[in-house]
């Protein structure tokens, strides 16, 4: 596939001439490529539409257009169907773990994702999509439980696990949030920070995205507790942290059965099954963790 999507970055009808594409690391569902042309510099993303996911481009595009108007993403040079072409960030520097977790960095980023909640929705030329990650998990179990898969005998227990933590999330006032918050989408020029690959964005709860944060990056207690209490301006009273801790089993949940769907459809050379298990690891304590909590009600 790489060298496919190789062939096609280099033949976009957007070029003044002759370029070469460099494959850039990362990307789970894409094949990303840095160009250089007429001394500009550019990030090609080359990735069809995903329907296991419920991934559609079109959405991308508008969702990453909007972003970039909000000041949260580069701005888009060139697109045609499964292709997107982006304005390169210079000085840009990917973020990992480590850098996210920071004590110094955690305010940048939470500010970050308040903007990206605040200011998404007034820059979006239509409603937008619905990213409930309820239903996402739920619309996983159904693909995986037609087909053979490794985890099949535990999909069960994941439908009532995902009852269980919608019904302690309860009611949500909806904002438009980013819903994949890998260190890997965040990006720091040395003046400020970017968001980007927005083929997830949709309205969800500001839980999901401060839940998806911290577990996609191994917060720890204090970590957590500031950064709720960066983001609400307040320290989280016991209903909140329940609510949370709800939100942080589902968003590793959705990454567990990401990964067993990825391991069926998805032709990059990526070790899915190791991803699979990593997060699989992290759900299960951080569900023992949850279940020992009491119930506000």
């Amino acid at each position: 596939m790489q060298e496919t999507a190789l062939e096609r970055a280099r033949e976009l009808s957007c070029w003044s001439g002759p370029v070469s594409p460099e494959p850039l690391a990362g990307g789970l569902s894409n094949a990303n490529f840095t160009v250089v042309d007429n001394d500009r510099h550019y990030v090609v993303r080359v990735g069809a539409d995903a329907p296991e996911h419920a991934v559609w481009r079109f959405n991308e595009i508008t969702v990453s257009r909007a972003a970039h108007l909000a000041g949260l993403s580069p701005g888009i040079h060139y697109f045609e169907p499964d292709v997107m072409v982006l304005d390169y960030i210079e000085g840009g520097q990917t973020l990992d773990e480590a850098a996210v977790r920071d004590p110094a960095m955690l305010p940048r980023v939470v500010a970050l994702v308040r903007r990206c909640h605040v200011q998404m929705p007034s820059r979006l030329e239509v409603p937008g999509p619905m990213f409930w990650v309820f239903n996402v998990n739920r619309r996983y179990v159904h693909l995986l439980d037609t087909k053979e898969n490794r985890l099949r005998e535990r999909l069960p227990g994941f439908v009532e696990l995902n009852r269980t933590l919608e019904g302690a999330v309860g009611p949500i006032l909806p904002v438009f949030c980013h819903n994949d918050l890998l260190a890997a989408n965040m990006l720091d020029d040395g003046e400020r920070l970017w968001l980007i690959d927005w083929e997830s964005g949709g309205w969800n709860s500001a839980l999901f995205d401060l839940a998806n944060l911290a577990t996609n990056n191994g917060f720890g207690l204090e970590a957590e507790k500031r950064m709720l209490t960066l983001y609400f301006e307040a320290e989280p009273d016991q209903a909140l942290r329940y609510r949370y801790q709800a939100m942080k089993v589902a968003s590793l949940l959705r990454e567990v059965l990401w990964g067993l769907v990825a391991e069926r459809h998805s032709e990059l050379e990526i070790d899915y099954p190791a991803y699979t298990d990593r997060r699989l690891a992290r759900l299960e304590w951080t569900q023992t963790e949850f279940e020992a909590l009491e119930s506000p009600d």
